[in-house]
């Protein structure tokens, strides 16, 4: 059979039994459940009325339920049993066995890493880009182009920066972007402006925005003035204390960046170079999520009263003071809700690391994790143990959501 004569035949089944169900359902309960006769007509009517409803969410209820609650359960299962075994139920073994594991603790550390660097880069990135692309007039060409590569898969974006870490042997012409320009320094001026004076600078500012973003967050608490619960002041610190320790690490690598001895002349395979790797293949995760954060808070920062900024510069504040006091406070919860949105596609990413690296060379995490026991391994025990690590991991960010959402609809 044709593919198209098919798809139309599939369509018109499908259409045609959603119409078909829908019309005999109704009739099913009007005439034969709860028929509207004599006394007992308007509380026959009453009732349909009550059932009605969930009879036309059964098919979306049942198809949910098949997709997504059935292997989850079934996931749960297998986690729970050993394929050595025929099956056999054997408790928490398997996950004894992952938590024994060397490679599934990079995968966290290496996910840790990415939460903490992806969601942060990405918001900041789309933030900024947002409110300068509102004050140029070409602001919609360049938001198009930032925006351009959310339409690229997750795997052609990582085929077009594998090339761009290409690495030729010494003597051939690189066509990777980033060994052409690695092999224009020869150690002088410009490679201590580059390669020592310009990260430390940037190191140095990433310190300074996280000390302010902790101070923003602490002097509510230090002043007295947090009116919110208990538990929510104990996350703030608990961030808060994180933020402390990522400043001091950009402060102490500001220091050692002035230290480390680079080898000019030689191209560099930088995939398989321990720790920078991971936010090598980070930066591919982050230019696609860019342009999500700055369409959504592009039109978060339109959507701000016209009033309070131009009141707050009557009253003298500055550019810088504007954006940070005046607009940012407005759509913070759109801020986060993009944070905890790309939070939850760096839990689950798979593709950039299996595409660029396939977990060797300490990239290891835990989506590709899960692969390589499920599908290499032949492991089902350990892998669905591991996909339960990440629906865990998933949930809580899912549920806060979700949460916050019927928050503001209320």
């Amino acid at each position: 059979m044709h593919p198209a004569l098919q798809g139309l035949i599939t369509i018109i089944l499908g259409v045609g039994g959603c119409l078909g169900y829908f019309y005999l359902a109704n009739q099913i309960l009007d005439k034969v459940i709860f028929p509207p006769r004599l006394d007992d007509a308007g509380r026959n009517i009453n009732r349909a009325n009550m059932v009605r409803p969930w009879l036309f969410l059964f098919p979306a209820i049942f198809a949910l339920g098949l997709y997504l609650a059935y292997p989850v359960f079934e996931t749960l299962r297998l986690s729970l049993t050993d394929r050595l075994q025929d099956g056999a139920f054997v408790g928490l073994a398997n996950y004894q066995q992952m938590f024994g594991e060397d490679k599934f603790w990079e995968a966290m550390r290496n996910n840790m890493l990415w939460l903490i660097v992806v969601p942060a880069v990405s918001t900041a990135f789309g933030l900024l880009v947002a409110q300068l692309t509102d004050r140029i007039a070409w602001g919609n060409i360049a938001k198009s182009l930032i925006f351009m590569p959310m339409a690229i898969s997750f795997v052609g974006a990582s085929v077009i920066f594998k090339l761009i870490y290409d690495a030729r042997p010494v003597g051939r012409e690189q066509i990777g972007v980033l060994n052409a320009v690695w092999l224009q320094f020869e150690g002088g001026v410009g490679s201590f402006l580059f390669l020592r004076l310009l990260p430390a600078i940037i190191l140095l500012g990433f310190a300074l925005v996280v000390a302010y973003t902790v101070w923003l967050v602490l002097r509510p608490i230090l002043t007295g003035r947090r009116r919110s619960g208990w538990w929510l002041s104990a996350l703030q610190t608990a961030l808060s204390a994180l933020g402390i320790y990522l400043a001091i690490l950009a402060v102490i690598n500001t220091v050692q960046v002035f230290r480390i001895e680079h080898v000019y002349g030689q191209p560099q395979t930088w995939l398989t170079l321990p720790f920078w790797n991971n936010f090598f293949l980070m930066v591919v995760l982050i230019w696609i999520q860019t342009g999500f954060a700055m369409v959504i808070l592009s039109a978060a920062l339109r959507g701000i009263p016209e009033e309070t900024v131009e009141a707050a510069i009557l009253d003298g504040a500055n550019p810088f003071q504007v954006f940070f006091r005046i607009k940012v406070p407005q759509i913070m919860g759109t801020i986060v809700v993009v944070w905890t949105t790309i939070t939850l596609t760096v839990l689950k990413v798979f593709d950039i690391v299996f595409a660029m690296t396939n977990g060797q060379w300490q990239t290891q995490v835990l989506a590709n994790y899960m692969f390589d026991k499920l599908f290499r391994a032949n492991d089902w025990g350990t892998g669905s143990a591991a996909a339960i690590i990440i629906m865990l991991l998933v949930t809580p960010i899912l549920v806060w959501n979700i949460v916050n959402a019927r928050r503001e609809m209320r």
